[in-house]
C-alpha cells in the first residue's frame, strides 16, 4: 500500500510564494486522492489476476497509469521545493544545463514558455535522457501520457490550476515566475547523481 509522504517542511514554510492554504489542500486532498487512487487501481488488478477475470483491465490500468504518474510526480515537486531556495544551480546541475541549453539563463527561459503555454492541466519537466545523454524539458498535458522512454525526472513544475489558483488565480505565468524562487537545486543535483548514463 501506497501512503501520502509528509512534506519535507512547514505547510506554511513555501511563503510568500506559495501560500499555506494551497499547500495544505494540494497536499492533503489532490495528492492524497492520488495515493488513494494508486491503492485501489492495484488492489483492484490484484483481485484481477486472482480471480482470472480481465474485463476491466482496460480500465484499471488506465486508473493505475493516472493516479500512479499523479502521485509519483507530485512526491518529485514536494521534493522539488524548499524554504529559501531558488537562484542559480550549482554542481553538477549546473554543468549540464550549460552544456545542453548554453545558459541558465536559456534554460530558465525555454522552462517557463514551457510551463506556461501547456495546454489544460499539466506539467513542466527537466529531465535526464539516458538514451541521448542529455538533459531535455519535456510538458505534460496529461500526466499518464505522452511520455519519452527512458527519462528520469529532475525537477518539476505543477501547472494544474489547483496548484496556484487560489494565490495567482488565472495567471499562470506569475505562479511559474514565482516558483523559481522555491527550486530545491540540492534535490535536482541528487536526483542528477542517481539518474546514471
Amino acid at each position: 500500500m501506497h501512503s501520502l509522504p509528509p512534506l519535507p517542511y512547514a505547510y506554511d514554510a513555501l511563503e510568500p510564494h506559495l501560500d499555506e492554504q494551497t499547500v495544505r489542500l494540494h497536499h492533503g486532498a489532490h495528492h492524497k486522492a492520488y495515493v488513494d487512487g494508486l491503492n485501489n487501481a492495484e488492489a483492484k488488478l490484484a483481485d484481477a489476476r486472482d480471480k482470472g477475470d480481465y474485463a476491466l483491465v482496460k480500465h484499471w490500468e488506465r486508473e493505475l497509469a493516472f493516479h500512479g504518474a499523479g502521485h509519483q510526480l507530485h512526491a518529485l515537486f514536494w521534493e522539488n521545493m524548499r524554504p529559501d531556495g531558488g537562484g542559480h544551480p550549482h554542481g553538477a546541475i549546473a554543468a549540464r544545463i550549460e552544456a545542453d541549453f548554453g545558459s541558465f539563463e536559456v534554460f530558465q527561459k525555454y522552462f517557463s514558455t514551457a510551463a506556461t503555454v501547456v495546454e489544460g492541466s499539466g506539467w513542466a519537466l527537466l529531465c535526464w535522457n539516458r538514451n541521448f545523454g542529455r538533459l531535455e524539458v519535456l510538458t505534460v498535458e496529461k500526466h499518464q501520457n505522452l511520455a519519452l522512454w527512458n527519462t528520469v525526472p529532475l525537477l518539476a513544475c505543477d501547472v494544474w490550476e489547483h496548484a496556484y489558483y487560489l494565490k495567482y488565480q488565472n495567471k499562470r505565468a506569475a505562479w511559474v515566475e514565482a516558483w523559481w524562487n522555491l527550486v530545491n537545486w540540492e534535490d535536482v543535483n541528487r536526483r542528477l547523481e542517481s539518474a546514471g548514463d
